[in-house]
């Protein structure tokens, strides 16, 4: 069985019912749905054997508008997946579409002092987002290599303080989970994007 994707778009006028008789549909037919739903549409992508997905009447069923068949490697951030511009909610800021977000802070966090006065001066500059590492390797074993959870702890009370949320680099999969349940956002630097056990274990986490 060879794995196939095609993407059903709904109307904008389409209800519940009509999206679940899609997905109910799909499922008889031994397919996955894997519904998006967005401002203006709802969209299915319908996973599965390629005649199976193929040889259904998808456009004659109510409140279907359009099947796109998708042969694209990266469907699920296709446009005909999604149309519409993603928008990231980031501890209440909106990231993506129209507005711009400024997010700002200290390379490292080396103390508290340094960071509050720097999470006080990018607040005052416009910045709605704070950035800030807690673990920093360096090129020297015995150079500064970060607060560790420390950090992190200082990072999660200048959020309180200021009402930033804040994004943190990641670095090593031992230490994703620790990250997550403080930061924000983990960033991933442009040394890490090809690393592959790194984003494994972003995928990981909810």
């Amino acid at each position: 069985m060879s794995e196939v994707t095609m993407i059903i778009v709904m109307s904008p006028d389409s209800g519940p019912a009509e999206i679940e008789a899609v997905v109910l549909r799909l499922h008889e037919a031994g397919c996955e749905a894997h519904v998006s739903r967005g401002n203006l549409r709802t969209v299915i992508g319908a996973i599965g054997d390629r005649e199976a997905v193929t040889s259904m009447p998808w456009e004659a069923m109510a409140g279907v508008e359009r099947a796109v068949p998708v042969l694209s490697e990266f469907r699920f951030v296709s446009r005909e997946f999604q149309p519409e511009d993603t928008i990231v909610d980031v501890g209440g800021v909106p990231v993506g579409g129209n507005s711009l977000t400024l997010i700002a802070g200290p390379c490292a966090v080396e103390s508290r002092d340094q960071l509050f006065r720097s999470a006080e001066a990018v607040a005052k500059a416009g910045a709605t987002v704070l950035r800030g590492d807690a673990f920093k390797p360096r090129t020297s074993p015995y150079s500064f290599q970060g607060l560790g959870e420390e950090g992190l702890l200082l990072l999660a009370e200048a959020r309180e303080e200021f009402g930033m949320p804040f994004v943190a680099e990641a670095l090593d999969p031992r230490d994703v989970e620790l990250i997550a349940g403080y930061a924000d956002v983990i960033r991933v630097g442009t040394r890490n994007m090809a690393n592959f056990t790194l984003l494994t274990e972003l995928g990981r986490q909810p």
